[in-house]
């Protein structure tokens, strides 16, 4: 039977999950409509062109009948204590590699197999870069159920979990769906969210969320948002670490996954000395790199404003300088909030020679609070 060997082979290859589902039109369609329509992704402007092609798997492989849907789980070591000019990472991130490229390798590995057992089928892996609703077909593989903070959850493993999908145009035996929530009356993950970014329970609001904030958002943060913020440099795992179905989640044997030294932490004060060569030396094969220097250097800077310690002041005053417009408005933000005498000198020195506007009105909103 090609269908329990090809979930066999999904496992044998380091899937931890592995369903599969019919290629149907995803209930969540409608739903995912209805939050472009309320500007729930902020700028992420790529998903509105082609919302469209969300709606049938064989947008992504034409003539597709199946979608096998598998999870690898992430979830490695436990954070450790943050030095004080420390940032935090998603823990999805603490890696050598892009998790992409791991689960590549084990999509191309699992559809050779499938070539084997099918001849002449036709298949697409998918990780997350196609428009695909993933926790919609993983559910109807029977994965898990759409959680609160809109994370996939399974019994076993909790939601530190990445998704991923083999399309192939044949049939298959298909999986019951998840049909059952099992979060009850818990609102842990919605009550702990520092930027309140959840418009309802099972609707995030993206735009206000601190992985978008932090990764996807090209221009600056939104001032009411930095200080909530807080210590988070990439990303944030705030929902999943308070989610009770996390607390016995199974630790990932993946070699890829388990983590830098230098990555739980990284240190935000150290990220405002790197060079654009030297930024993607260090992080080009990494999901740090996806913010490009321009983003990660802005997060730091908004960390180490929270942080509030002067040890920072150096440095920040250096970047102030930056060619960069994004770094030199989050940096002048920073100064304004650490404060001090030498700080208040090296922003009315930049006030002076600056000529880009939003940066001029972020030296002015950090001048102010010397006179607040």
């Amino acid at each position: 039977m090609p269908t329990a060997a090809i979930k066999q082979h999904a496992r044998d290859v380091g899937f931890d999950l592995v369903g599969i589902a019919p290629a149907v039109r995803p209930a969540g369609f409608g739903d995912f409509q209805a939050w472009l329509q309320k500007c729930y992704d902020g700028e992420m402007r790529y998903l509105r062109g082609r919302e469209e092609a969300y709606a049938h798997p064989e947008f992504v492989l034409p003539h597709v009948q199946s979608v096998i849907m598998l999870g690898l789980n992430y979830r490695t070591a436990e954070p450790v204590a943050l030095p004080p000019t420390g940032g935090r990472i998603s823990r999805y991130a603490w890696g050598d590699v892009d998790y992409h490229d791991t689960i590549r390798g084990k999509l191309r590995q699992l559809a050779g197999h499938v070539h084997e057992q099918l001849p002449g089928c036709r298949t697409r892996g998918v990780v997350d870069t196609a428009p695909l609703l993933e926790r919609d077909f993983a559910r109807l593989a029977g994965l898990g159920w759409s959680a609160k903070n809109t994370m996939l959850i399974n019994k076993q493993i909790g939601s530190w979990t990445f998704l991923a999908a083999l399309l192939i145009d044949r049939e298959l035996v298909y999986d019951a769906p998840h049909e059952t929530s099992h979060c009850g009356s818990c609102t842990r993950c919605l009550d702990a969210c520092p930027t309140d970014a959840f418009a309802e329970p099972f609707v995030l609001d993206a735009s206000r969320c601190i992985s978008y904030l932090t990764i996807e958002l090209r221009g600056p943060i939104p001032t009411e948002l930095r200080e909530p913020i807080g210590d988070w440099l990439f990303g944030c795992d705030i929902c999943q670490e308070v989610c009770p179905w996390n607390r016995k989640a199974p630790v990932s044997g993946e070699p890829t996954f388990q983590p830098r030294d230098d990555m739980r932490p990284v240190d935000a004060l150290e990220l405002l000395t790197l060079s654009e060569a030297e930024f993607r030396a260090r992080f080009r094969q990494t999901p740090l790199f996806r913010p490009g220097r321009a983003g990660l250097l802005r997060n730091a800077a908004i960390v180490l404003g929270n942080a509030g310690d002067e040890r920072a002041v150096p440095a920040l005053i250096a970047v102030l300088n930056d060619d960069e417009p994004l770094i030199r408005g989050a940096a002048a933000w920073a100064l304004g909030r650490i404060g001090g005498a030498v700080a208040r000198v090296a922003l009315t020195e930049r006030s002076r020679i600056e000529n880009d506007g939003k940066v001029i009105l972020e030296i002015d909103g950090a001048l102010t609070n010397y006179s607040a």
